[in-house]
């Protein structure tokens, strides 16, 4: 009985949803290879009664869509305005470590941060939001979030609708949880309210033409099943790292928070018509936030999660309304694309797998937190070490009772399978964001290239900012070449030091000369071995460190009057 009132509600939800509209807000652009931007704070009217306090980019909620072109050096100042430590991530582009914005690049209040780097990435739609740790959550739901667009030669060439505001249209999908005073509840299971770009019960005039959208999953944890209404197909264009090889027509596309997708509905001959864009959250299978039960059995329960109309419903994101056709309006949907070449599997260097696991198992392990290979995360830790240059492959378990969309930094990857089967066509571009549904199995493969730190890391998280903000989250190093790494200039073949990055839990050092003692230092300096043994050792010897945090250590030789020293890389994977 209590299913149906619920179903009744839900229905009559949807059908108010569909009468009372909202003019669509469309963020405002900025071009060129110089940006300013200031995080802010405000208010905006979400609901009748009290205003929202809200966080912004350049306004007061959302952030200004940046288009870029590949190829250009970009130079950008954020102001923080916020009274509040910030930063600001470049999802899914290629930059170094220096410019990600991770949590260790912080933006203290009143600072300013200068970030600069060339546009490496396909054209494509990425996106820039808050990444400190503890904060993402708050950050993000309460309003910082833009658009990057990021245009090039091979998507110029192609009869795509490109006009923004016109045919080519962000759309940030998201949903937000209030309280009674309308303020913005963070870190909370009840996000009832739906919205795409900041408007509740929003529509959109569109022209009787091809249209293209360009989808950003913004939520902090709900998961979408896009489609039509009517089951109207649609056209995928593109996924989280660019351009697909061709378009897939499709009736549903699954979205993860975090995740991207570029498609073309085709409005042509539907002039004065309505046309509703759809969460069709019914046909989730257990498991998926958003569905009916949030974890495997049914048995298991989310605090706040129930009761919420859109768990499990299918439910009304936006409204188009279609109006007479436009100049020079694009009219067929391009069948071929762009050349996609996935990375050969047989190229890998190197394999890593992460373990997603509940800290406590059993049915209410939905309410704690989530742990990636045993780990929370640790600000002073260095979870894995990564060559700059190698090919690797990634498997990701999810031994948990809830899907984890996962995201890595720096990269985007290819994904091999899923429990061995081959992925959707829609998951074989280049992909940032995976969904690892209950007991499944992904693996991917990416190359780690052009850009390396000794100190600064990227991240790797689910991106349910819960779960993010909970610590499910490590970091790793892309370091160069360790292999014959000397700090101080001597004769490198004196010393011998293998294998290195450390993957076995012991190092294995050669020495030619009489060694009369050594040290081993962590990264802050501390000598964690004191190797001064009090007489001459000449020849081979193990030093085990295979109970030691993954990280950059230093190996100090004294032979004589010389002194020897060699950077280790410890991952222990």
């Amino acid at each position: 009985m209590k299913k149906n009132i619920l179903l009744v509600l839900m229905t009559m939800t949807i059908s108010l949803m569909a009468l009372a509209q909202n003019e669509l807000l469309i963020p405002d652009t900025l071009s060129g290879t110089n940006f300013d931007l200031t995080l802010q704070t405000g208010t905006y009217p979400f609901l009748e009664g009290p205003v929202t306090n809200t966080m912004g980019v350049n306004g007061n909620i959302l952030g200004p869509t940046l288009l870029m072109n590949q190829g250009d050096d970009v130079n950008i100042f954020i102001h923080n305005q916020l009274p509040d430590t910030t930063t600001i991530h470049w999802h899914g582009m290629h930059v170094s470590p220096e410019n990600d914005g991770g949590p260790h690049t912080l933006i203290l209040s009143g600072e300013t941060w200068n970030p600069s780097f060339t546009v490496m990435d396909k054209a494509g739609t990425y996106w820039y939001h808050p990444h400190l740790h503890r904060k993402t959550d708050e950050h993000v739901t309460k309003g910082i979030a833009g658009i990057v667009i990021v245009r090039d030669a091979e998507e110029a060439a192609l009869a795509l609708p490109r006009t923004y505001g016109v045919d080519d249209f962000p759309l940030v999908i998201q949903t937000k949880h209030f309280d009674e005073n309308n303020q913005v509840v963070t870190h909370s299971n009840n996000d009832n309210v739906v919205m795409v770009n900041a408007t509740i019960d929003a529509n959109l005039n569109v022209p009787a033409q091809v249209v293209r959208f360009r989808l950003l999953n913004g939520s902090s944890q709900r998961v979408f099943n896009i489609g039509l209404s009517d089951d109207t197909p649609f056209y995928q264009i593109a996924s989280d790292g660019g351009l697909l090889q061709e378009s897939l027509q499709l009736s549903r596309l699954q979205l993860p928070p975090g995740a991207r997708a570029e498609i073309l509905i085709d409005f042509g001959g539907m002039e004065g018509q309505n046309l509703q864009l759809m969460s069709y959250a019914s046909e989730f299978p257990n498991g998926i936030y958003g569905a009916t039960h949030p974890g495997m059995m049914s048995g298991m329960t989310m605090d706040g999660y129930d009761p919420n109309p859109i768990n499990g419903a299918d439910f009304v994101l936006m409204q188009f309304t279609v109006v007479e056709q436009g100049a020079n309006p694009v009219l067929n949907i391009p069948s071929s694309l762009v050349e996609v070449n996935p990375i050969p599997e047989s190229s890998a260097t190197r394999t890593r797998t992460l373990n997603f696991t509940p800290e406590v198992m059993g049915f209410n392990q939905l309410n704690g937190i989530f742990l990636i290979n045993g780990q929370s995360f640790n600000m002073d830790v260095i979870n894995d070490t990564v060559t700059l240059g190698d090919t690797e492959i990634w498997t990701l378990h999810n031994q948990s009772a809830i899907a984890h969309p996962f995201h890595i930094h720096d990269v985007q990857f290819f994904v091999l399978d899923r429990n061995g089967a081959a992925p959707p066509p829609s998951e074989q571009g280049r992909k940032d964001v995976i969904l690892v549904k209950p007991q499944e199995t992904v693996r991917f493969i990416a190359k780690f290239e052009d850009f390396a730190s000794e100190e600064v890391p990227y991240m790797y998280h689910c991106h349910m900012l819960v779960h993010e903000d909970g610590g499910m989250m490590g970091q790793f190093l892309v370091v160069e070449d360790a292999a014959g790494t000397e700090l101080n200039g001597k004769d490198d073949r004196m010393v011998s030091v293998f294998p290195n990055p450390v993957t076995s839990g012991r190092i294995h050092v050669q020495c030619k000369n009489s060694m009369d003692a050594y040290e081993l230092l962590d990264s802050t300096g501390r000598i964690i071995i004191d190797g001064k043994q009090g007489s001459a050792v000449k020849g081979n010897f193990d030093i085990e460190v295979a109970d030691f945090p993954a990280g950059i250590y230093l190996l100090k030789i004294y032979s004589g009057a010389s002194l020897y020293t060699k950077k280790l890389f410890v991952s222990n994977q």
